[in-house]
């Protein structure tokens, strides 16, 4: 038994063996639990100077627009430049926005304009920062083959981010007030920029290239959507992003309206759907092949669906704990697998621009749905705008479903792992 427990925890943590992943898992680890202290912490603020959930929905646009304008030209940045060096030229200008956050919350000169602004930039910064860090990874790990482990093994660290950040937030909140989460962030960035710095890898080789950017950008465009099974898992992964994960916007208003709490009620919701997500991870990370992903995308967004429906109507804390778990493993199972499906399939030298497609449909469709949960749930509830959300959720997935035998037929023209991932 535990023989077989230790070969278990080998296989799960397999992308672990390149000395450059390690140090990329440890530094960004730490910096996560930073992000998302800030991001509970910036929630909280704004609700508890305004109590409006219009607004937390334009904080939410503001921090995830730019993805929506900038990815595609990411994309080819990822394809054409040092990954390495635009990573740390993104970790830094992340750190110092945290820092300003913290000084202005401090200080007390903090605005509500002055909050959107930070947000816009802070978006601009991962829309290029994330098609280029998914990119990286196969750089890392070095083996192809080994590429999903890491891409789960990335979503892992994320979520034990996810469960932790909050929690602390949230006492601190309680204790001392917002700005010290914000300056906390801030200093975590040096773990992430310490473990890019210390990678040892090859001497970039520029590629010289004479085709314009646009026309770039077009390539991936095409390449994307003639390929079907790549084409259906981004629109079902978009239209869950738009109309599904904005519900995180809303948790300030559950915690404290729905289920009369404060700001720690606040961070144990989050971190219950980090629970989900952190169990989803584990669950891909365990896997030592990426077969019948095809099946697994649309059924955890089916699942995530169902979860925001059941949310949308409990009124206890424990229920709703529960719940969160069910979302956060049905939709962070979803992303990851979306994800591992694409990198296993796509072609090396497209990887960047398809990535940031991938971007695109998972970051850079939630901004409208921000604004239009932000709206409805002025309008007509929160729990029925979930409710909604949650319906819109199911019949995507069982779209795909019915879309499957199409998908399947157009992979049997393509690379066997195609159909290793569909069947």
């Amino acid at each position: 038994m535990v023989r077989k427990i230790s070969s278990n925890f080998k296989a799960t943590f397999r992308g672990l063996r390149f000395r450059n992943f390690r140090l990329f898992f440890v530094g960004q680890s730490i910096s996560l639990v930073g992000t998302w202290m800030q991001s509970l912490a910036m929630g909280w603020l704004v609700y508890r100077l305004t109590h409006s959930a219009i607004l937390l929905g334009v904080v939410g646009f503001a921090s995830q627009i730019p993805a929506f304008i900038i990815a595609p030209f990411s994309g080819v940045l990822a394809d054409r430049a040092n990954r390495r060096r635009v990573l740390i030229i993104t970790q830094t200008c992340s750190m110092v926005q945290a820092f300003i956050l913290g000084y202005l919350t401090l200080t007390h000169q903090l605005e509500i304009w002055q909050v959107v602004v930070l947000a816009l930039f802070m978006g601009c910064v991962n829309a290029v920062d994330i098609p280029v860090r998914h990119s990286f990874l196969l750089e890392m790990v070095e083996k192809k083959e080994l590429l999903g482990n890491a891409i789960a093994l990335n979503s892992l660290m994320f979520n034990v981010a996810k469960l932790i950040g909050p929690s602390i937030a949230g006492i601190i909140i309680a204790l001392v007030g917002e700005g010290i989460c914000f300056v906390l962030n801030g200093i975590s960035y040096i773990a992430v920029l310490w473990s890019l710095f210390a990678m040892r890898l090859p001497p970039f080789s520029k590629k010289a290239t004479t085709i314009p950017v646009w026309q770039s950008m077009k390539d991936g465009f095409s390449y994307a959507y003639n390929h079907l099974p790549i084409r259906a898992v981004l629109i079902l992964l978009a239209v869950v992003s738009c109309v599904g994960l904005p519900y995180a916007v809303l948790m300030p208003v559950f915690a404290k309206d729905v289920l009369h709490g404060d700001s720690q009620t606040l961070g144990f919701l989050v971190g219950a759907a980090g629970i989900g997500a952190l169990s989803g991870t584990i669950f891909l990370a365990s896997r030592k092949e990426a077969v019948r992903l095809g099946r697994m995308i649309p059924l955890c967004a089916l699942l995530f669906g169902i979860g925001l429906i059941l949310f949308s109507f409990s009124r206890q804390m424990v229920w709703s704990f529960g719940i969160l778990v069910l979302c956060g493993f049905g939709a962070m199972v979803q992303m990851a697998a979306s994800n591992t499906f694409i990198q296993t399939i796509v072609d090396d030298d497209k990887r960047g621009r398809v990535m940031s497609l991938y971007t695109l449909s998972f970051m850079g469709t939630v901004p409208l749905g921000n604004l239009l949960t932000g709206y409805f749930a002025s309008r007509m509830g929160a729990g029925n705008t979930l409710a909604f959300s949650g319906i819109v959720c199911i019949v995507s997935a069982l779209a795909f479903m019915v879309w499957m035998p199409a998908i399947r037929k157009a992979a049997t023209f393509l690379p066997q792992n195609y159909e290793d991932c569909l069947n």
